[in-house]
């Protein structure tokens, strides 16, 4: 459990998931609150503009832009979400065995921006790091389950003076109850961006734009970005 009015460090993509996040967060209390955003060598590097613009929203401590593009380099021949790797697949085309895992799946990801954000976070003197894994409704990475964030804490408890401590409230919520929070909280959801390709407009057949659609119908409510399709 997070100790409220303290200070917090969160992982924001510019997604829908850590936007709410960051807005959950400010609202529990947490002060002050940093955001930590990551430019990995993504196709989407567009989510890091909507980033900036919700952390200046809730006025965060201190927002960092972290610059890892060169995982792109290493990365690139595993993942459809590098930039110049294989192309993003629509939703429909993946077999039930790529849904357990698909394309779009980063190597190793959560764990080198979380193990980048506990380093951050202890050397600030901060105990809680969030960060926005959610249970994917369509498909799912197994870096974002309750299993992955219980092993990982069990790691970072080895330290030897006070441990940072992951935390992911939302990782056992579909999607839509994250975007019927985000309501709530007045989230402006034009500025996230979800769609994996990264172009002018949403794609709207990508796996993680089905999700975003699916999740805000299921909330009852239209999703105000626009899309391609």
């Amino acid at each position: 459990m997070a100790n409220q009015n303290q200070d917090a460090v969160v992982l924001v993509s510019g997604g829908v998931d850590s936007t709410v996040l960051l807005h959950h967060v400010v609202r529990l209390g947490h002060a002050p609150v940093h955001a930590l955003s990551f430019h990995y060598g993504q196709r989407h590097v567009r989510e890091l503009d909507c980033a900036r613009w919700q952390a200046a929203a809730v006025g965060v401590r201190e927002h960092r832009l972290i610059d890892i593009s060169f995982l792109g380099e290493i990365l690139q021949g595993g993942s459809a979400l590098i930039a110049g790797g294989a192309a993003v697949p629509q939703l429909k085309e993946l077999s039930a065995e790529e849904l357990r895992q698909p394309p779009t799946y980063v190597p190793n990801r959560n764990m080198m921006l979380l193990s980048m954000a506990a380093a951050y976070a202890e050397a600030q003197g901060i105990f809680d790091v969030f960060y926005g894994a959610q249970a994917q409704d369509e498909y799912g990475y197994w870096d974002c389950t309750a299993e992955f964030l219980q092993r990982l804490n069990a790691v970072l408890a080895l330290n030897r003076k006070q441990p940072v401590q992951i935390h992911a409230p939302f990782i056992t919520w579909p999607k839509s109850e994250t975007v019927r929070l985000g309501i709530e909280l007045n989230v402006d959801f034009r500025h996230t961006w979800s769609c994996y390709r990264g172009d002018a407009y949403a794609c709207g057949a990508c796996p993680t734009c089905v999700e975003r659609l699916n999740a805000f119908k299921a909330a009852g409510t239209e999703d105000p970005l626009e899309y391609a399709e």
